[in-house]
């Protein structure tokens, strides 16, 4: 615990990685990565299917990138060969399985504290943790005896099931799309039309309803499920009762609340985190990706979050150096 790091990373998605890159090329020298899950961009590789296009600029929005990763449209397993590259360029410091439970301030530092009970030091604290580590439930119950077939993502999806894919967005539509051939595929949406997913992926669904491989019940919400002889039996509140072998949930995400505020993030009235055109939240702490703004699911974004933080890091550094001197 002695070292003090001048950054340290909570995350090692996109965000993480573009923050911990551009430190080194700005010449902050000593930067921590913590990442609970066992390899870096856990959300691409859990939530995005094999070959998944990934678009620089996601659902038609322009980004210009600033930074020194050079992002460009790609597919999942392109994008994590990026990152991949990055990480080992830039020779980063990442430590897998490691959870951080708490940060707290500590004289003019911060102290990271882990569920396994390490603890580091540094001047600034970057949180990049994304939103997909929490994924969206639905608000009714599901029966205890199921919940290994209500999923959310397509992972446990072998085939020759009657699958139900609830949700409005680019999973949703990308899940039963890919499924579809191997599988008996309904499509739920509480609203009739399909607005928030990006337009190709919604005209793939739409023509795969259209010749009767997908089964669309749009504008419609489910009331409750019960098991039925090891089968959801979905209760619709159109008076519908369908029953299905699997259930996908593509939900989205929600911030972390409570762990934003166990880290020292300022949270506003309607507990959105706090943060400023440089992506700072408050003295030392800094917010990037999907949890500093409402705009999620862009990685070009996520990318130039680290480059505006650590060039306001580096310009606060090059100050505090002056004024030592």
């Amino acid at each position: 615990m002695n070292r003090i790091y001048d950054i340290a990373v909570i995350g090692a998605g996109p965000a993480g990685i573009a923050t911990s890159c551009e430190a080194v090329i700005f010449g902050l020298k000593n930067i921590l990565v913590l990442e609970k899950s066992d390899n870096h961009s856990d959300t691409i590789r859990k939530y995005f299917n094999d070959n998944k296009p990934v678009d620089k600029d996601w659902k038609g929005i322009e980004v210009d990138l600033k930074g020194h990763i050079d992002f460009e449209d790609g597919t999942k397993e392109s994008t994590l060969d990026l990152f991949d590259d990055a990480l080992e360029k830039n020779l980063i410091n990442a430590k897998f399985n490691t959870e951080v439970s708490r940060v707290k301030k500590y004289g003019n530092l911060y102290k990271i504290i882990t569920t396994n009970k390490e603890m580091y030091l540094a001047k600034n604290i970057v949180v990049a943790i994304g939103k997909m580590a929490k994924p969206n439930k639905p608000s009714y119950k599901i029966p205890s005896t199921l919940r290994k077939k209500a999923n959310h993502t397509i992972a446990d999806c072998k085939g020759n099931e009657e699958v139900l894919v609830v949700g409005g967005g680019d999973s949703a539509c990308e899940y039963a799309y890919f499924i579809h051939q191997d599988n008996i595929v309904t499509f739920n949406y509480r609203r009739e039309e399909i607005t928030k997913a990006n337009p190709k992926n919604v005209k793939n669904l739409m023509d795969c309803a259209q010749d009767g491989e997908i089964k669309l019940m749009l504008g419609v919400d489910i009331e409750k499920l019960e098991d039925e002889d090891g089968q959801f039996k979905v209760f619709y509140t159109n008076g519908e009762i369908k029953k299905y072998d699997r259930i996908i949930y593509a939900l989205g995400g929600m911030t972390p609340k409570e762990f934003l505020k166990n880290c020292s993030v300022l949270l506003d009235e309607q507990d959105k985190p706090v943060v400023d055109e440089h992506n700072l939240n408050s003295e030392g702490i800094y917010l990037a990706g999907d949890i500093a703004g409402d705009i999620g699911g862009s990685i070009a974004l996520a990318l130039n979050h680290g480059y505006n933080i650590i060039k306001d890091c580096a310009y606060e550094n090059e100050i505090h150096h002056a004024i030592s001197a």
